[in-house]
C-alpha cells in the first residue's frame, strides 16, 4: 500500500491534517522532532512514528525509506522545505506542504530539473489559499479568450495560529513583488485595489503571495498581482510565542473566508468571479489530505507542480463548503 509521511503532525494545522488524512483511511507514519508529543498523537490513533530533526541528511533518508510520499506540516518552511525537498529527490519520494511562504516555491523552482529526472513531484501549497487562489483565477480565466493579466485578493478573517504568526514574522518580504511578464518584479509599497468579496467594495492592500509564482506558472498568464484584505485579529502583534495554538472550532466556524479575482483578456474584456469557503485553517487540512489521497492514487507529475494546474481548477469546489460564484463580464475603462 502507498504510505504518507506526515512530518509535523503534532502543530496547530499537521494534527488537523492528519486526523483528516486518517479519517480518509490513508496508510500513515507521522514524522517530526519531538518524541513525547508524536508518540502521544501516535498511540491515540493507532499510527507509528517517526522521530527525526532535519539537521542531518542521513537521518531524513533513513525515515523516508518505505513511503511513496512527503506531506511538510512543519513550519516555518524556511528552516524545513529545502531538507525534506532534497531528500525527497534523493529517495524517489512525492514531496508536498502547505507552505505560504515565496522561498518555498523559488526552491521548487531551482529543483525543478532535479526533480523531473527523479520523477520526483514536488506540489507546494497542496492546500491553503495556494489551492484556493490558484484554482479561483484558473477558473475566471477560463472565461475569456487571451487573459493577460490577474489580479487577485484573499480576505482573510479570525485570527492566527502561533505558528503561523511565528513563520509569518520571519518571512516579511522587505519587496512587493508582482509577476510582470513573466517576471517577478518589484511594484512600489503601500499600493491598494477594489475588490468586492460579495457585500460592496473593500480597498485591499497589495503584498507578496506565494501566488505570483502558482498562478502563473498554472494558467500561463504573464501578469499577476496579489493583495490581502485583513479583518480583525488576523496579523498578531507582541509576543507571539504567547498566543494560543490556533483559533478553536467555533472561531473557525464563525470566520469563513473569501477570495475574489479579475482576470482581464488581451481586448480588455475582465471576468470576475468570487469564491467563498470555510476558514482558511479548515481548507488547509481538508485540501491536504485530499491532494495526499489523490499523490496517493497515482495522480503525479514529475517537477514542480501547482493544486489547480495538476489537479484542475476545480479542486477547490471539492474541498467541503466551497463555491465559486460568477459575476458578470465587464470591459476595461479606457
Amino acid at each position: 500500500m502507498q504510505k504518507l509521511m506526515i512530518y509535523g503532525a503534532t502543530g496547530y494545522t499537521g494534527r488537523m491534517v492528519t486526523e483528516r488524512a486518517h479519517a480518509a483511511g490513508l496508510s500513515l507514519v507521522l514524522g517530526g522532532r519531538t518524541l513525547t508529543s508524536l508518540n502521544k498523537l501516535g498511540e491515540q490513533l493507532g499510527i507509528a512514528c517517526n522521530t527525526f530533526t532535519l539537521s542531518e541528511s542521513s537521518a531524513i533518508d533513513t525515515a523516508l525509506a518505505g513511503v511513496s510520499a512527503v506531506l511538510n506540516c512543519a513550519g516555518p518552511y524556511m528552516d524545513t522545505a529545502s531538507p525534506l525537498m532534497r531528500a525527497a529527490i534523493r529517495s524517489g519520494v512525492h514531496y508536498l506542504d502547505i507552505a505560504a511562504e515565496l522561498d518555498s516555491y523559488r526552491l521548487a523552482i531551482e529543483l525543478d530539473e532535479n526533480a523531473k529526472a527523479a520523477g520526483v513531484m514536488l506540489l507546494p501549497g497542496s492546500g491553503g489559499s495556494v489551492a484556493m487562489l490558484g484554482c479561483l483565477a484558473g477558473h475566471a480565466a477560463a472565461r475569456v479568450e487571451n487573459p493577460s493579466k490577474v489580479a487577485v485578493a484573499l480576505r482573510v478573517a479570525g485570527s492566527m495560529s502561533r505558528g503561523s504568526a511565528i513563520s509569518a514574522s520571519r518571512n516579511l518580504v522587505t519587496e512587493t513583488l508582482t509577476l510582470h511578464g513573466g517576471r517577478l518584479t518589484p511594484r512600489p509599497a503601500g499600493e491598494t485595489a477594489l475588490f468586492d468579496f460579495g457585500q460592496g467594495e473593500l480597498s485591499c492592500f497589495a503584498v507578496t503571495l506565494p501566488d505570483i509564482i502558482t498562478i502563473g506558472r498554472s494558467t500561463g498568464i504573464p501578469d499577476v498581482e496579489t493583495y490581502v484584505y485583513v479583518s480583525g485579529n488576523a496579523f498578531p502583534e507582541g509576543d507571539l510565542a504567547a498566543l494560543l495554538d490556533g483559533p478553536d472550532a467555533a472561531e473557525r466556524e464563525a470566520n469563513r473566508y473569501q477570495a475574489a479575482v479579475a482576470v482581464t483578456a488581451a481586448g480588455g474584456r475582465i471576468a470576475r468571479s468570487v469564491l467563498d469557503t470555510v476558514n482558511g485553517y479548515s481548507f488547509t487540512s481538508m485540501a491536504a489530505a485530499e491532494a495526499a489521497k489523490r499523490v496517493l492514487a497515482g495522480e503525479v507529475r514529475a517537477g514542480f507542480q501547482t493544486p489547480a494546474g495538476l489537479f484542475g481548477s476545480g479542486f477547490a469546489e471539492t474541498i467541503a463548503d466551497t463555491h465559486i460564484i460568477d459575476l458578470p463580464l465587464a470591459y476595461k475603462e479606457r
